[in-house]
């Protein structure tokens, strides 16, 4: 920790920003079946929301298709009605105590939507690592001010955390070209 600024803090955080936007772009469909794809469904379950995850095992059993296995046999209308209010776009075919989920083929203008999702991803994780790089800034202006710091290791310091957000946010750039180029493959 240096004074005034914890840059492997800093750096933890910009991971998290990074991490989360990896989940959120694995959730999005590219025309071939992935249980990611189910991530951010929340089912009513014994009182409360949860993951679709906690209450059921999701395979892929075919490249368009996933199954979904629900443990608890009270629970087929929650997940049901969770995965079709999803806005996934996703209509399951109940048989028995498991879904089955066909993947419709993406089309031109569904393409172009998902990319304008990922793109909207990217905007927020963006948004977040340049709130983790003015609370640094903000910390160091405090303890220069404060003296705990000289100008020559404040700005040493800001230089050092202004390349962390840029290189940060150009892995960001990076992933959602791949995921856009991934989209557009017919």
């Amino acid at each position: 920790m240096t004074a005034g600024i914890d840059l492997n803090d800093i750096k933890r955080r910009m991971d998290g920003a990074i991490n989360a936007f990896k989940s959120d772009i694995a959730s999005l469909r590219t025309g071939r079946a992935s249980a990611n794809i189910l991530d951010p469904v929340m089912v009513e379950a014994y009182g409360s929301r949860v993951a679709l995850n906690t209450v059921a095992n999701i395979t892929v059993p075919e490249p368009r298709m996933l199954g979904v296995s629900i443990w608890d046999k009270s629970m087929v209308g929650a997940v049901d009605r969770a995965i079709r209010e999803s806005n996934l776009g996703l209509n399951p075919i109940v048989d028995g105590q498991n879904l089955r989920i066909p993947l419709p083929e993406l089309n031109e203008e569904r393409r172009k939507s998902l990319v304008k999702v990922a793109h909207g991803y990217a905007e927020n994780s963006k948004v977040a690592i340049r709130h983790v790089r003015r609370d640094g800034m903000d910390s160091l202006k405090k303890a220069e001010k404060d003296g705990e710091i000289g100008k020559d290791d404040a700005r040493s310091l800001s230089e050092k955390l202004q390349k962390m957000t840029d290189d940060t946010i150009s892995d960001v750039d990076r992933l959602l070209a791949e995921k856009e180029k991934e989209i557009m493959q017919v």
